[in-house]
């Protein structure tokens, strides 16, 4: 089922830019570095690099960094090389980033204070290279400039001259699919961790779920299949008990709306039949429904066996060609 999102939704999106930098620490070898050894043409091998600082001095701001791309992907979808968020949230947005680069910055400090002790101690770590690292070492001054957490939020707005503005109706148009997808990714990842071979869970594994329905609310107005879907999570949090374990017909039930949501295509189309009419109960007892029984005078009578002890059958999800 086609999904292409019009380019009038740039009246309700802002596009945001995050720019992080990161300092590699890393400086390209040089035939200089290894005196006279004799080293192969450079159309044959080419010389890679070598670290003059300690990577795990570093490791913080890719964390911060992570934590930045995580939160946005969250409420936002991937656009433009940043994210499309709605303007409702920008203010949230804004709140996170800030705390998150103040962070950042706090980190860059407390590097910088002790970088120079921090790149003697990793020569001192290395023994007999002390020349290939201390030959490429750099001021704390060039440092800081390569260290950096900065973003941007702009409005678009799409040229009249419609050859002009072809590239970015492009764009926006698959907006709708990448939402869909991103929201399979999200699932897939929550399927594995929370419900694949599980016979029972505990209510942390609504938790993901939540965060799925709270990204598609935020983005209900680039597709108008959204809002079915959103509804089909409610319809499913209000079926579970509001304490204790969640298992059998209740169990079955969330992986059948994970296994949904894992499948872009198959969840346009069921978010589809909701607005031609089906209702979300509907669609959630298809995803648990029992396989039927043989019509009992259809059955032939067998002769009595001697007792065997049955083992416990399973109610089985109606796959719906999910898996």
């Amino acid at each position: 089922m086609e999904t292409k999102t019009r380019i009038t939704v740039l009246n309700h999106i802002l596009a945001l830019n995050l720019d992080v930098n990161i300092w590699s620490a890393r400086k390209k070898l040089t035939p200089s570095d290894f005196g006279a050894t004799q080293l192969p043409p450079e159309e044959l091998a080419s010389l890679g690099s070598k670290r003059v600082c300690n990577p795990e001095d570093l490791r913080i701001f890719g964390t911060l960094k992570s934590r930045a791309v995580n939160m946005l992907d969250r409420h936002g979808v991937r656009f433009l090389g940043g994210w499309a968020i709605s303007e409702k949230v920008a203010d949230e947005i804004v709140k996170e980033l800030t705390s998150i680069e103040k962070e950042f910055l706090a980190a860059k400090e407390d590097f910088l204070s002790r970088y120079d002790e921090a790149v003697q101690d990793w020569i001192k770590q290395h023994p007999g290279w002390e020349k290939l690292i201390g030959s490429s070492t750099v001021s704390a001054e060039y440092v800081r400039s390569r260290i950096g957490f900065k973003w941007q939020f702009f409005k678009l707005a799409a040229p009249e001259k419609n050859s002009v503005k072809k590239g970015l109706k492009e764009e926006v148009n698959k907006l709708g699919s990448t939402l869909f997808d991103e929201i399979a990714k999200t699932a897939t990842e929550t399927w594995n961790r929370c419900y694949a071979g599980k016979v029972k869970v505990t209510h942390k594994a609504l938790s993901p779920l939540r965060s799925i329905q709270d990204k598609l609310n935020g983005l209900s107005f680039i597709d108008p299949r959204v809002i079915p879907i959103t509804d089909l999570l409610q319809t499913a949090f209000d079926k579970v008990p509001s304490r204790g374990f969640i298992r059998d017909g209740d169990l079955l039930m969330l992986q059948g709306v994970v296994s949904l949501l894992r499948e872009p295509a198959l969840l346009v189309e069921n978010a589809q039949k909701i607005i031609d009419g089906s209702t979300a109960e509907d669609l959630l007892e298809s995803l648990i429904a029992a396989p039927k029984a043989p019509e009992t005078e259809d059955i032939p009578e067998t002769p009595k066996q001697s007792h065997v002890p049955q083992t416990a059958t399973q109610q089985q999800i109606d796959s719906h060609g999910l898996w």
